[in-house]
């Protein structure tokens, strides 16, 4: 007997509401929910496909503990045991920071994993807290807290209204226009503001797909967007373009950036980005003076050593031309749930890399950190690491540094579906549980929406016996390590109880869970329509809820700077700035003429997917694309195999010969080379591509968000 459930996909922000076909226990189909009244829009194969990671093959069902070279199955019991008697170890031997976490994307996409994980690491007192987001997502978190006082200040596209669409480093005709904002066929939404009259301009050193339906394409050398965008401030506000009333009430001052900018030479900057000062000159003006327009700024501007920079400049010019808090332009949408005022009630404690002496950003420091502190012996070095839904070797910099590193740990725990690249040298596994197979509220990101919208996400089947969520892992990590979660006193006891009376009763319900955690954020949180949300009425609204019409007006109150403006020029992007004047303009070093470049796919997913078959790009493996005018000299032709490498590492993959590189950039896709193990059957490993972040250097980083240059490290090829 079929049923068919309605939830929404958890890979991405996009949050698409899904229609699921169930039987026995078995997902037979995912389409998308056309009844959905936000979010199906942008329904691809991911989504699509995701019943194939719930039923891999070589999916871990059962905890697995490494035994010599083989794995053997173990109960929850003992793994949890084991673990927590090696952690303490770890930490009587050398403090509390002696046991580190990493945490990839899938933990961010549930509504428990993140709040469990820093109760469980707040309970350990650790610091060695590591993420996914110093790879592409630090340069927002940094700009948003210099600028507007708060991490998760992320402004929404109101692309409805827009007449000028000004996108650097996204290609929103593959990825959507999704992140952290989302906007539901924003791109299509897009397309037909440009079919009434709208411009569009992509700035990427790569022919994307955005780029070829653009009106201008931009393409800006890697690493240099900055440039292109301070000459643009340059000319507007040389030319007095900026939208002088908006300037007055919102931010600060001018003069911070009136001073940086009066010396500024635009030809220099022309030649920096390589970029004609009159193509400059033009998008600038053109920008400065449409009736509504928008700066767009995404992963590919800020996977760079001056990524920060390019980031602050793209909200300056938004800021100081008035498109904040107006039509065409980037709003706050206040979502049901305050999450930057719970967000300030957290109080980090703030906390410097003990080699580097970097601090954190947005609670976790840099991944390039981290072969660092397994290998350096001292306080705080880390002899016991918990990697939480990630695949760092491959996600990061310098992989197979990283690898070295982590075959040095006294215990690697990996929480994951499958066995990928950086579990290879874990002590255990411990099966994660798929969001087709558990519940989720992501009220946290209710703000990220470009209107207020609501969906509880209901599991669609029961995970294996003897799976288990994340935040059950973490609670019964705390209570076995005899640390208080969260640091409350007395929650363990609480927890314990519950757990009790839940098994006496046979009323799982009264275990405290995340389900209670659910219930108290909506009944706390924004009011519609006079009135707070009821719990049934979010379970009434399968499909998803629309809370409201699109609101203007909220971006002042969210502000958290202390004056409640816009710190326009904050001095620690104003000193980087100068820095990199000061510096000579880019050149290629001896013997390594090109820049790596990215290039998203429609239907891959980072790191997190593409070791599925039915999702990598037609067998064909990776490959590296070069310009003609590149290939020629090298006697590089179509198909030919050839080898990419750097001062760091080399890989070997097909060449493709294209013109959708500028001259001077080959692509690399991200996120291919992991293998995934067969930790139970011990068959061979199995992978589609290679990994092309072998080829970049983690010593160098922006030091303002520690991000290493993924996107624009340097490299040579040659032909096999």
């Amino acid at each position: 007997m079929s049923r068919t459930v309605h939830t929404f996909c958890r890979y991405c922000l996009a949050s698409c509401g899904v229609e699921v076909t169930v039987e026995d226990n078995r997902v037979t189909k995912i389409s998308a929910d056309k009844r959905n009244p936000h979010s199906w829009h942008d329904f691809c194969a991911k989504g699509r496909t995701a019943a194939q990671l719930v039923e891999h093959p070589r999916r871990i069902l059962n905890p697995m503990r490494r035994v010599g070279d083989e794995y053997v199955e173990a109960g929850w019991d003992e793994a949890i045991a084991d673990i927590a008697t090696r952690m303490n170890a770890a930490i009587d031997a050398g403090g509390p920071d002696a046991v580190g976490v990493y945490y990839g994307n899938p933990a961010g996409f549930s509504s428990s994993n993140i709040v469990f994980m820093n109760g469980w690491l707040d309970a350990v007192g650790t610091h060695s807290r590591y993420a996914v987001g110093s790879i592409d997502q630090n340069a927002m978190h940094v700009v948003a807290q210099a600028m507007y006082g708060s991490i998760l200040m992320a402004p929404v596209s109101d692309i409805d209204n827009c007449d000028y669409f000004l996108l650097v480093g996204t290609n929103p005709a593959v990825s959507a226009w999704n992140w952290l904002e989302t906007v539901p066929g924003g791109w299509r939404r897009a397309l037909a503001r440009q079919a009434r009259g709208a411009t569009i301009v992509v700035v990427d050193p790569v022919r994307t797909e955005s780029a070829a339906k653009a009106d201008v394409h931009v393409a800006v050398r890697p690493g240099q967007d900055w440039a292109l965008l301070l000459a643009m401030v340059a000319v507007i506000l040389g030319e007095g373009l900026e939208h002088r009333q908006d300037c007055a009430e919102l931010v600060d001052s001018m003069e911070g950036l009136r001073a940086l900018v009066v010396d500024v030479d635009i030809d220099d900057l022309a030649d920096r980005c390589d970029v004609p000062r009159d193509r400059i000159e033009s998008v600038a003006r053109d920008f400065a003076t449409a009736r509504a327009a928008m700066v767009v700024t995404r992963t590919g501007l800020s996977m760079h050593l001056t990524g920060t920079v390019a980031e602050w400049l793209g909200h300056v010019l938004n800021v100081i031309t008035g498109r904040m808090d107006r039509p065409g332009g980037r709003r706050y949408e206040p979502g049901y749930v305050d999450a930057i005022r719970m967000s300030g009630m957290v109080k980090a404690t703030p906390h410097r890399n003990r080699l580097s002496g970097r601090e954190m950003v947005a609670g976790a420091h840099a991944l390039s950190e981290l072969p660092d502190e397994i290998t350096t012996p001292g306080p705080g070095q880390i002899r016991a690491l918990l990697l939480n839904c990630g695949n760092p070797v491959v996600s990061g910099p310098d992989g197979a540094r990283l690898d070295e590193a982590l075959s040095q740990l006294d215990l690697l725990v990996a929480i994951d579906f499958v066995q990928r690249e950086s579990h290879r040298h874990a002590h255990w596994l411990l099966p994660a549980v798929h969001w087709l197979e558990r519940d989720d509220l992501l009220a946290f990101t209710s703000n990220m929406h470009d209107e207020p919208y609501l969906h509880f996400g209901a599991r669609t089947v029961e995970p294996p016996p003897g799976a288990r969520q994340e935040w059950r892992i973490f609670v019964d990590l705390a209570l076995a390590m005899g640390k208080p979660l969260f640091r409350a006193k007395g929650l363990n006891a609480f927890i314990t109880a519950t757990r009790r009376v839940a098994r006496v009763t046979r009323r799982p319900q009264l275990e405290f869970s995340p389900a209670w955690i659910d219930r108290l954020v909506v009944a706390t949180g924004r009011k519609f329509n006079g009135r707070r949300i009821r719990w049934r009425e979010v379970l009434a609204h399968p499909h998803g809820w629309v809370l409201g019409p699109r609101e203007f007006g909220h971006f002042r109150e969210a502000l958290r700077t202390p004056d409640k403006v816009v710190r326009l020029a904050p001095p620690e992007f104003v000193a980087r700035a100068r820095e990199l004047l000061a510096e000579p303009a880019p050149a290629a070093p001896a013997g390594y003429p090109f820049q790596l470049a990215n290039r998203r796919h429609r239907h891959s997913m980072n790191s997190w997917l593409n070791d599925l078959p039915g999702l990598h790009p037609s067998g064909k493996g990776s490959e590296v694309v070069l310009h003609p005018y590149d290939a020629a000299p090298l006697g590089i032709a179509d198909g030919d195999r050839v080898t990419v490498h750097s001062p760091v590492g080399a890989i070997e993959l097909t060449a493709a010969v294209s013109d959708q590189p500028r001259p001077g950039v080959v692509i690399i896709d991200h996120g291919w080379g992991s293998r995934v193990f067969d930790p139970r059957g011990g068959s061979a490993p199995v992978g589609f591509g290679v990994n092309r972040n072998l080829l970049v250097d983690a010593e160098e980083v922006d030091p303002l968000s520690q991000t290493p240059a993924l996107n624009s490290a340097y490299v040579a090829v040659t032909r096999v």
